[in-house]
């Protein structure tokens, strides 16, 4: 039996890592969904119930004075796409292709209701 070239035993190739099965990804990506259903649920209200809050009363004459957001508030509504996002990103690089479906619609839905936000907030 001939021996593999030196040049090829002073680098051994890395070994490659398993993908996880498709029961664990599965199990996991509807895990996910849950949970990001209820995020997704409780930005919306709480998005109605800032809009409604803010709105200014028919009845009221005199134009309310424009208030500043916080920009915690900035990092939280824009945070929450952004961390979805690299989510998306490690669950792909992990090789679980239905976890890194649910969380990239999960990061498109967070970025929609991001710009909702965003329009509320600036009007």
């Amino acid at each position: 039996m001939a021996s593999p070239p030196a040049d090829d035993q002073d680098f051994p190739t890395p070994p490659r890592r398993e993908r996880p099965s498709r029961l664990i990804d599965v199990a996991v990506a509807l895990l996910l969904l849950v949970a990001d259903a209820v995020i997704v649920v409780v930005a919306a209200l709480l998005l109605v119930a800032v809009g409604m809050g803010t709105a200014p009363s028919p009845h009221s004459s005199r134009p309310e004075h424009s208030r500043g957001t916080p920009v915690l508030a900035w990092f939280v509504i824009w945070g929450v796409p952004a961390v979805a996002a690299v989510g998306a990103f490690v669950y792909a690089r992990l090789r679980m292709p239905a976890t890194a479906v649910v969380q990239g619609l999960f990061t498109l839905v967070c970025a929609l209701l991001a710009v909702a936000w965003t329009r509320m907030l600036l009007s």
